[in-house]
């Protein structure tokens, strides 16, 4: 049964709790975030059938209010107005913490601009775990969330990454994933990247492959469930292996395959660790 002292109910009164939930694995639900849970006056869920299981599992009877993108706006304001009169309130993901590339973002915005206390209770995250599961470096980093379901916007994302020696990461669902390995085989080459889907659950499965390998596997072998792709970050540069003038052959050569003066100098650029000014500059001196 919930504790409604009123020592409890002060220590509670009018704060947002930022509670992580399982990926998959129940057991994985730490003590203080039960409490959390067991205590606060309502729940904001990003799906409540899903929520109520777990709550099911702990023995927590509690009202629950959904939360998710598209009714951050009117709900956001119904739970903000709550908390303002003293109530508590826990939000919580489907899996994992939330807030990190999810709807909840905002509700902590919000309570910030109004002077509501926020306080995380932290949990599993699925970033991290990937990260830790891939056998890539994990020194630095950058989380990407989902990309575009819009081809142009999707392909713009992953060539401002192209050159980003960072690991990179990012959350693909099932049906999306095939023609996102391909894309992002077309944009970066052929990388190392880690494939990691249902963790902590009973079928978790971690596939370090190659971007190349893996378009090949998901193209007979239609994916299942959520996965985490960790892909390896862009080689550095080396600039002083690659002599100009040889730069500036690899421009003329793209230039003469049809690129404008500028396309083939941002290419040779990109490969050859040169300045794009430099090698445009030569291209054009070439045409006068």
């Amino acid at each position: 049964e919930t504790d409604k002292s009123p020592e409890k109910r002060d220590r509670l009164s009018g704060k947002l709790y930022i509670v992580g939930t399982p990926l998959g694995n129940l057991g994985d639900l730490t003590p203080r975030a039960a409490e959390t849970l067991a205590q606060v006056d309502f729940i904001a869920a990003e799906d409540t059938r899903v929520s109520v299981k777990l709550l099911n599992h702990l023995g927590i009877k509690k009202p629950m209010i959904s939360y998710y993108e598209h009714n951050i706006h009117q709900r956001g304001q119904i739970i903000l107005e709550r908390l303002l009169t003293g109530e508590s309130c826990a939000v919580v993901t489907d899996a994992g913490m939330p807030c990190i590339s999810d709807p909840g973002e905002d509700l902590v915005r919000l309570c910030g601009e109004n002077g509501v206390e926020t306080v995380v209770v932290p949990g599993p995250s699925a970033v991290v775990a990937a990260l830790a599961l891939s056998g890539l470096p994990t020194g630095r980093f950058s989380f990407e969330g989902f990309l575009s379901v819009k081809k142009g916007s999707r392909f713009s994302h992953l060539e401002e990454l192209k050159q980003d020696t960072r690991t990179l990461v990012f959350y693909e669902a099932p049906h999306k994933l095939p023609q996102t390995l391909a894309d992002m085989l077309e944009v970066f080459g052929n990388r190392n990247i880690a494939l990691c889907r249902e963790m902590t659950k009973l079928h978790e499965e971690v596939i370090r492959t190659t971007l190349s390998q893996a378009v090949e596997r998901y193209a007979a072998q239609p994916p299942k469930g959520e996965f985490v792709l960790v892909i390896e970050g862009a080689a550095p540069f080396q600039a002083e292996q690659v002599p100009l003038d040889e730069a500036v052959r690899l421009a003329r050569r793209l230039a003469e395959e049809g690129n404008s003066p500028s396309a083939a100098a941002k290419e040779a650029a990109a490969i050859t660790g040169h300045r794009k000014g430099d090698l445009y500059r030569a291209l054009v001196n070439d045409e006068s």
